[in-house]
C-alpha cells in the first residue's frame, strides 16, 4: 500500500481557509471535505486539524460558534471571516510562487 503524502508545511491552514469558503463546517466536516476533494490524497489527523483551528481562531482567520449537526450532536462550526479571506488570499499567491519556483527547478536542464 503506497504511503499517502505528507502537506507541505503550511499548507494545512491554507487548505482549511480554501475549505470553509464554501459554507461553515464542523472539524470533522472540513477533514472530509479535504480528503474528498483531493481524491483521498490528502488526509488531514485530528491531531493536525484542530491545532491548525485553535491557530486560525487567535490569528481571527476563522470563528467558531456551537451548533448541532445533522446527526443531532453538538459541534463546533467554524466559519471564514474577512480577515481570513484576505489571508488566504495571500497563502495562495505564496503558495503558487513556491510551486512555481519549484517546477523551474525541476526543468532545470543543466543538471
Amino acid at each position: 500500500m503506497a504511503k499517502k503524502p505528507d502537506l507541505l508545511p503550511g499548507t494545512l491552514d491554507m487548505l482549511i481557509l480554501k475549505t470553509l469558503t464554501r459554507a461553515p463546517l464542523h472539524g470533522y466536516g472540513i477533514a472530509q471535505h479535504i480528503k474528498r476533494i483531493s481524491d483521498d490524497v490528502l488526509t488531514v489527523e485530528e491531531g493536525s486539524l484542530y491545532p491548525a483551528l485553535q491557530r486560525l481562531l487567535l490569528q481571527g482567520w476563522v470563528k467558531a460558534e456551537w451548533k448541532m449537526t445533522e446527526t443531532n450532536r453538538r459541534a463546533r462550526y467554524y466559519t471564514l471571516t474577512i480577515e481570513g479571506r484576505k489571508q488566504l488570499g495571500l497563502e495562495v499567491s505564496e503558495f503558487e510562487r513556491m510551486i512555481a519556483a519549484i517546477g523551474r527547478v525541476l526543468q532545470d536542464q543543466e543538471a
